[in-house]
């Protein structure tokens, strides 16, 4: 029977266990994107996890969605990445980066640019801009020079980070962040190639997967999917439809995994385990109250592969000593999630 805590191999590399700390957005980088100390510790302080995914990373500036968000597209950037990886690497784990390019879930205060999205629709709501809320903006549609211009800096940025001594990336195509705004028909009305269809808002997505996979290997890469997601106004219909075309496009590109993460209404982990042959890691959503029973459940039965965890990856920086040893948890303190500085960072207690 699988458990979390033996070795593991994804994507050619072995890991150390069954356990991901999941990707979170953090907002501890220098204002410019910068990677810095804190989150040198930060992520060495948790390499006891088999792998590592970082927090949403912009490939593009204008991709960029929250102040204090680190990106992957400049020479100062690649420095600081290489410095986590660094530490990460002599603590004994594995870390992705995970690609996030926010398309609409950004703002001209934030970026000092138009936001791009797959269509003009302007997203419900408001974001924090480093002063104040702000509703969203519209977005600008993007041309087929967009496009092709959004693949290339995916491309850049995939090269970068395994220059940046990167393990491998993930493209985020979940949560309501551009990829996704291209999969969903609420955020993408367009009327060419790219809108319409179910294959059409697929294609930008599998295009951008298969140029990454290219460029550093598909062994390398990785995608996170969240079907039937709201987050951030996404509003999905035909999700088994839409899914299934998605996998079955992606299922023989040997890839390191397939990241799938729950919503409500729909149960993506086993429905994706029936469709895809690769590697699957899990993740049972923010509204599961029972995550660790259900991590054991998942690896035991054969869900997935792995099993990713984030808040509890926050409070507890030692959690696969922890669950092994049956040792008390750490609770996490929402308020300072996003907060800056090392308080809710790097300053959670390990077990003695």
């Amino acid at each position: 029977m699988k458990t979390l805590f033996e070795k593991v191999t994804v994507g050619g590399n072995e890991l150390t266990n069954r356990m991901v700390m999941a990707p979170m957005t953090r907002n501890r980088a220098d204002e410019n994107g910068d990677p810095n100390g804190l989150m040198v510790e930060y992520y060495k302080q948790r390499s006891s996890f088999g792998l590592i995914i970082t927090e949403g990373t912009a490939p593009a500036h204008v991709g960029k969605a929250y102040p204090g968000i680190p990106g992957i597209y400049t020479q100062s950037q690649v420095a600081g990445w290489k410095k986590v990886t660094q530490a990460v690497h002599e603590s004994g784990s594995r870390i992705f980066l995970q690609l996030m390019h926010s398309g609409r879930i950004s703002h001209k205060k934030i970026i000092g640019l138009d936001p791009i999205s797959a269509s003009a629709v302007k997203p419900a709501g408001e974001l924090f801009t480093g002063s104040g809320m702000d509703p969203f903006e519209t977005p600008k549609a993007m041309s087929l020079q967009d496009i092709a211009e959004t693949k290339a800096a995916f491309v850049s940025a995939a090269n970068s980070a395994i220059a940046a001594g990167f393990d491998g990336v993930e493209l985020h195509a979940a949560n309501g962040y551009l990829l996704h705004q291209f999969i969903a028909p609420n955020s993408n009305v367009r009327t060419d190639e790219y809108g319409g269809s179910i294959e059409n808002r697929c294609k930008f997505v599998i295009e951008v997967l298969n140029a990454v996979a290219e460029a550093i290997g598909a062994d390398k890469t990785s995608i996170r999917i969240s079907p039937n997601g709201t987050f951030n106004d996404i509003a999905e219909t035909e999700i088994e439809k839409t899914y299934t075309y998605l996998i079955n496009a992606i299922n023989g590109m040997g890839l390191a995994f397939l990241h799938v993460s729950n919503q409500f209404g729909f149960e993506s982990i086993p429905f994706a385990r029936k469709l895809y042959s690769g590697s699957i890691v899990a993740n049972s959503g923010y509204a599961d109250k029972t995550k660790v029973e259900t991590a054991k459940r998942i690896i035991e039965t054969g869900e997935a592969d792995l099993f990713s965890f984030g808040r509890l990856a926050l409070a507890n920086p030692d959690l696969p000593k922890r669950l092994a040893q049956g040792l008390e948890l750490n609770s996490g303190d929402s308020k300072t999630f996003y907060s800056r500085g090392p308080i809710g960072y790097t300053d959670y207690p390990t077990a003695p």
